[in-house]
């Protein structure tokens, strides 16, 4: 096993070694109250079921579409050359589905070693110590880049060896091309311990919901923050965060936990612990704040945190406490050592056409936005928010792509993240290929291989990336590479086309660059005089983003709201818009 033993821990080096805690199990139980659950495909003498991850509308010829499993499987003692292409990779759903429907799981192939850092050891066993104590569930909220993902693999491993733990299922971000391979090395490369992985995206989360596994890992956990979503409804039956027994132990890793503590529910099992109190007290989270003190109260789109900056304070303390000073601690939040990403802004200078544009598009967008605001529609508040938002960023296009040329010429590799693809990311792209410069993208519903794009970008075969994503893909100088080679070193910098309105998204998004002992600054660019220059400052001043707990000084969203003239809209038309 790469780096320091511990204990009686099995690993996988070639072939898979089985523990005595990893005994199997029966498979998943059929669903409660409805149809009978279809039979489950079984194999015969000398043969074995292929769970195959056929892709949509891709011909499988000879393989059959499972209703149960949700996927195509087929049955024999070999993989047919035409279905060979969907045999899925080690630690995926279909091949976790697959292992569990035959005697003996297939055999993985040798994995490149990776050696955990003493700092996520350290981590693991301050999880592991939570879990001992009866712990439900622990908030890893690391700086991006920390090594987050080593920390709850060692964890997992740990927690195996105290208690009956067969099964594990990561929960990762999108792109699944990127994320799926780089947690399922992750785990070849620290050692499996022996149990069956099962790594999945939040889109698929309905996938995974009838199963039931020992621990969860919640990558980017602040997906889940809100409870109105089919997300939550599927993560509630994963996590078991409504079970009092057989519930599973939750690891909830994420550098940026929420923007108030009433997007915490994932925590409210944990909280539940601490205060001693049934479960189902705290279904009902900003409530449950409520009759603790918090200075929450129900407002027109539901609750809502004061804006009070003493009473902010007084509430993250008592937060922070509940998970901070509980003994073992249920939460660990390092900062980067390098030192927190430099972001500034850089103003754009609009010409005379392009500031008339520019001051029509307010004009109108002011308009539509007071019609909107009087008869309380906030459809059409959400709609003429986005609208202006996409054409004013298409105004300053052509100044985007003359500061990445200027990056490019001085020798650095420049990342740009862009919220929008026709207004923002296809312009600026197609642009700068016009130029001569090669540019990788990963943007777009199935627009590209991401992964392969992403590699370009990291070999230095692309000098520019331009991306929508905020989490979850690693654009950093000297990275190690899937084929054991380091990534360019050329610096990178990072421009954010338009600026940010999350603290949540713009924190993420930074550290895809500013990550693992690389220094990366970033830039927001904004038209000058322009009320996108105001935005901007108040995302520069007071980002709204916290490591270790949520809510930190959030008031700039709402800052932002009015400046907008976008208050009386719910929040989400900020944060998800």
């Amino acid at each position: 096993m790469p780096g320091r033993r511990r204990r009686s821990t099995s690993t996988t080096t070639g072939k898979r070694t089985t523990s005595a805690s990893a005994r199997r199990r029966p498979a998943a139980k059929p669903s409660r109250g409805g149809k009978p659950a279809p039979e489950v495909p079984t194999a015969g003498p000398g043969e074995r079921v292929w769970v195959l991850a056929v892709p949509f509308r891709a011909p499988a010829p000879g393989a059959v579409w499972h209703a149960g499993l949700q996927a195509h499987v087929w049955v024999g003692a070999e993989l047919p050359p035409e279905l060979a292409p969907y045999d899925p990779p080690p630690y995926t759903l279909e091949r976790f589905l697959e292992d569990e429907l035959n005697e003996k799981p297939r055999p993985l192939p040798m994995a490149r070693p990776m050696t955990p850092r003493d700092q996520q050891w350290e981590g693991a066993d301050v999880v592991a110590g939570h879990a001992a104590a009866g712990g439900r569930v622990f908030l890893l909220g690391d700086d991006p880049g920390v090594g987050k993902t080593g920390t709850a693999i060692l964890a997992a491993r740990l927690i195996a060896e105290q208690r009956d733990v067969r099964t594990v299922l990561v929960v990762a971000d999108r792109p699944a091309a990127i994320t799926i391979p780089h947690w399922a090395r992750s785990i070849a490369g620290f050692g499996d311990g022996g149990l069956r992985w099962c790594v999945t995206t939040w889109d698929r989360l309905g996938k995974v919901s009838k199963l039931r596994f020992d621990v969860v890992i919640a990558d980017e956990a602040h997906m889940v923050r809100h409870t109105t979503t089919q997300r939550w409804k599927h993560w509630k039956a994963v996590s078991g965060a409504a079970r009092v027994k057989d519930a599973p132990f939750v690891l909830a890793a994420t550098a940026t936990p929420a923007h108030t503590p009433l997007e915490l529910p994932y925590l409210a099992p944990q909280f539940a612990v601490t205060h001693a109190e049934p479960l189902k007290e705290w279904a009902d989270l900003p409530k449950k704040l409520a009759t603790h003190g918090f200075h929450v109260e129900r407002g027109r789109y539901g609750w809502q945190w004061t804006e009070d900056a003493e009473a902010r304070r007084a509430d993250l303390a008592r937060l922070q406490s509940w998970l901070a000073d509980a003994d073992p601690p249920a939460t660990l939040h390092r900062p980067a050592p390098w030192g927190p990403v430099s972001v500034t802004g850089t103003p754009v200078a609009l010409t005379p056409a392009e500031r008339a544009a520019y001051d029509s598009e307010w004009s109108e967008f002011r308009a539509e936005m007071q019609l909107a605001r009087r008869s309380r529609q906030s459809a059409k508040g959400r709609a003429a928010l986005l609208r202006f938002r996409q054409k004013a960023g298409l105004i300053r296009v052509q100044a985007t792509v003359d500061w990445v040329k200027a990056q490019v010429e001085a020798e650095r590799q420049v990342a740009v993240s862009v919220e929008f693809v026709e207004t923002a990311a296809d312009p600026i792209r197609e642009a700068l290929l016009d130029s001569g410069i090669p540019v990788a993208g990963i943007y777009g519903r199935d627009r590209f291989d991401v992964e392969a794009e992403r590699l370009r970008f990291q070999r230095g075969d692309a000098a520019v990336c331009v991306f929508t994503v905020t989490a979850s893909i690693s654009l950093h100088a000297g990275e190690l590479l899937p084929d054991g080679r380091p990534a360019s070193t050329t610096p990178r910098v990072g421009l954010f086309h338009q600026p940010r309105f999350s603290g949540i998204q713009a924190r993420q998004v930074t550290g895809r660059t500013h990550r693992d002992g690389q220094v990366s600054p970033w830039r927001i660019a904004f038209a000058e005089d322009t009320v996108e220059e105001q935005v901007a400052r108040v995302m520069v001043e007071r980002l709204a983003v916290s490591g270790s707990a949520a809510g930190a000084d959030t008031s700039s969203l709402q800052q932002i709201a009015e400046l907008l003239d976008a208050d009386w809209l719910p929040s989400t038309a900020l944060t998800e818009g």
